[in-house]
């Protein structure tokens, strides 16, 4: 009887003799895993990047802005403006499909100067619960707090970017700054959340939104003394904005006067749907990529039951010869499968090997050049599933020429000579 460590000599033999066939077999093979793993990682990339940019903003979040008030539903003629107000913030604050509010007041014509620079960043009257709905990293110091609102002080906390600038890598913390001639005091600093060269968060001063109110409001006429610039909001429901915006509408139009159903009249952003949207299309990408590696696994192995046919059929003598000499249909039959089957596989394992070198070396190079693009990575279910595929493709082109090698009649096989 024909041990397992002849067979696979066999095999080996077999495969060195027609070496370019066999190359072209298992670059197909490989190519096709390759390209299986590193589509579905570029889709996996997009997925995890447009995940972290909308993270830096905050988790479950929903922002709303000032708006205008349509005179009728649909129509853009005869709109009316309105200032979200403090008063509009606190009427939230006691909603409960809401779990969390806060506000801005941000002006961007304002010029901060400190002993050494000066610069124009965005400054933000915000609240003390701003950094605990949106993504505030503090790298040093403190954030705003209750006193600071209640007294209205002149206190700074600066984005990484502003601090440098008006500092140049000297010491913040305690240090003063003038925001138009209004003298500050800086007690903290953030650390860097923008990625890329987008370092439009990472130049924002923070102070009490009381302050902002006092010393620098919003300009124009007709806007009330407490008015913002925007109300942000997280639903008291992870992952689920529905019932809060619906809330969240019904409180604004009855405080401002109009009908809660005139969507036109709020101008917001849900950002717990935007990452809906933006998972069904890489989903559905990454189905489709899928789909087009699986058909081309399928396609290899195509080829290689082909190429495998074509063996049978050339050394037809040769299993003639074998089976007159004693081999048993199942040593016929082991042969041609485990060839097919170790062609299979070890282009699959070189595929698998060569698209995450090259995903590990782009992880390497690319990692946070790109806002809102992660490079390619490795993901654990398509290497699952190109191992399945290749698993059942070997399987496939292993044993039809085989059972087709081991049914020849010795005789009618000798006579093919």
């Amino acid at each position: 009887m024909q041990s397992f460590s002849d067979t696979l000599g066999e095999v080996f033999r077999a495969i060195m003799a027609n070496k370019l066939r066999s190359f072209l077999t298992m670059f197909g093979i490989a190519w096709g895993v390759g390209s299986l793993l590193v589509l579905v990682g570029l889709g996996e990339g997009f997925r995890s990047g447009q995940h972290r940019q909308l993270a830096h903003l905050g988790n479950d979040l929903v922002m709303m802005w000032n708006g205008t008030i349509p005179a009728l539903a649909n129509q853009h003629t005869g709109m009316r403006p309105y200032k979200l107000t403090l008063g509009d913030a606190a009427a939230l604050k006691t909603a409960p499909e809401l779990r969390a509010v806060t506000v801005e007041l941000s002006r961007s014509d304002l010029y901060e100067v400190s002993q050494w620079a000066n610069t124009s960043s965005k400054v933000i009257g915000v609240q003390p619960n701003y950094n605990g709905v949106r993504f505030i990293p503090l790298l040093s110091g403190r954030f705003i707090d209750d006193q600071d609102l209640a007294q209205s002080r002149r206190v700074a906390v600066l984005g990484s970017k502003a601090s440098r600038l008006l500092f140049n890598g000297r010491p913040v913390l305690g240090e003063r700054i003038t925001i138009n001639g209004a003298a500050f005091t800086v007690v903290g600093q953030v650390d860097k959340i923008s990625r890329g060269n987008n370092e439009y968060d990472d130049q924002k001063v923070y102070v009490p939104v009381t302050t902002m109110q006092e010393l620098f409001p919003l300009k124009g006429d007709n806007i009330p003394a407490d008015s913002l610039t925007s109300i942000q909001y997280q639903p008291a429901i992870k992952g689920d904005a529905t019932a809060a915006t619906a809330a969240v509408h019904r409180v604004i139009a009855e405080r401002h006067g109009f009908d809660p159903a005139l969507k036109d009249a709020f101008d917001e952003w849900d950002t717990i749907d935007e990452e809906k949207m933006i998972g069904a299309i890489f989903t559905a990408m990454d189905m489709f990529l899928g789909g087009v590696g699986i058909v081309t696994l399928c396609l290899g192995a195509v080829g290689i039951i082909n190429i495998m046919l074509v063996s049978v059929t050339e050394r037809t003598p040769e299993i003639g010869l074998r089976k007159a000499l004693g081999a048993t249909r199942n040593s016929i039959l082991a042969q041609f499968f485990w060839e097919g089957l170790l062609l299979t596989g070890v282009s699959g394992l070189i595929g698998i090997a060569a698209s995450g070198g090259l995903m590990w070396v782009l992880q390497e190079l690319l990692t946070g050049k790109m806002p809102g693009w992660d490079p390619p990575r490795l993901v654990p279910w398509s290497a699952a599933l190109a191992l399945g595929s290749l698993v059942l493709s070997g399987v496939a082109a292993g044993l039809y020429p085989a059972s087709k090698a081991a049914q020849l009649d010795p005789v009618e096989a000798l006579r093919r000579d």
